[in-house]
């Protein structure tokens, strides 16, 4: 439960209050901003929360026990507050927020009610729907590995051990036309088709440079060397940006073998067995002589 200071508290009880809810918005980068409902600025608990947003949320509501509660806030996307190219290169993923209810005539007098994770966000009409989840929802993360036939480690981090600086590795190229999550492409036609599928790619110049996106698929076609992004560009990309991009992995260890030749640093469990053989009974002709179940 959320404490309420004696003030807010003796404020809570007139017949006549003034209050109103502030959101306190901190990303995985470190910025700070601040939303209300009021129709005017309010500095409270060291922050400025601007109005002009339009922020609404739906109902909240807190359960005992572990239960995940969630809340909606909604608002208008904007250049000035929150941009949509923001929105979508995924700076808002995972930032945390603040939900204090402030008396907007002494804002001094304010409780924090709770404090949340940025989950979903939609986007439509201009406008942007955030859904707010309880600290709980950490506890129902995956912690730890899990034994599963796919690889669990990133291509190129520690535990792989791919040097992705390598030119087989890595290429480099510039945009020559976009055409929705689609982009075309030069600089890579030494690299065959699906080579970068799974990989990423990072703008070097332009209005994007610095971001970066996950390629869906990678293929040549009449127009030349495609990359397909997993989500729209993030922010505005003209003809002659240049970027580099990193070979793809689809986890699984025949690719590991094959085309990075990493077998011997695959993090996953290829030969365990799966559930038709767990639930497979005996039949004549086949041998039972407790040798592997797979070669």
């Amino acid at each position: 439960m959320a404490k309420i200071p004696a003030a807010l508290a003796a404020h809570l009880g007139k017949e006549v209050t003034t209050l109103c809810h502030c959101w306190r918005l901190t990303r995985g980068d470190g910025q700070v901003m601040g939303f209300t409902d009021h129709d005017r600025q309010i500095a409270c608990d060291g922050t400025v929360f601007m109005p002009e947003t339009g922020l609404s949320a739906t109902e909240a509501r807190r359960s005992l026990g572990l239960a995940v509660d969630t809340v909606d806030v909604e608002g208008a996307l904007s250049s000035l507050d929150i941009g949509e190219g923001d929105v979508v290169a995924g700076l808002y993923d995972g930032a945390t927020v603040e939900t204090l209810l402030v008396n907007w005539q002494r804002p001094e007098e304010f409780a924090r009610l709770r404090r949340a994770v940025i989950g979903q966000i939609a986007r439509r009409d201009g406008r942007f729907v955030a859904e707010l989840e309880s600290p709980e929802r950490a506890l129902d993360q995956t912690n730890g590995r899990t034994v599963r036939r796919l690889c669990d480690a990133e291509l190129g981090d520690g535990r792989c051990r791919v040097n992705l600086e390598d030119g087989r590795w890595k290429g480099a190229g510039t945009l020559v036309s976009t055409q929705g999550n689609s982009i075309a492409v030069s600089g890579l036609e030494a690299f065959e088709s699906g080579w970068f599928a799974n990989g990423i790619l990072t703008w070097t110049s332009g209005a994007s440079a610095g971001r970066r996106e996950r390629v869906s698929a990678h293929r040549k076609d009449i127009e030349g060397t495609v990359l397909d992004l997993w989500r729209d560009t993030a922010a505005a990309v003209a003809p002659g940006d240049a970027f580099t991009v990193t070979a793809g992995c689809d986890k699984q260890f025949s690719t590991c073998r094959a085309k990075f030749a990493n077998s011997a640093n695959f993090r996953g469990f290829p030969h365990l067995p799966g559930n038709d053989v767990g639930y497979s009974y005996v039949v004549e002709g086949q041998v039972f002589d407790g040798g592997p179940v797979v070669e």
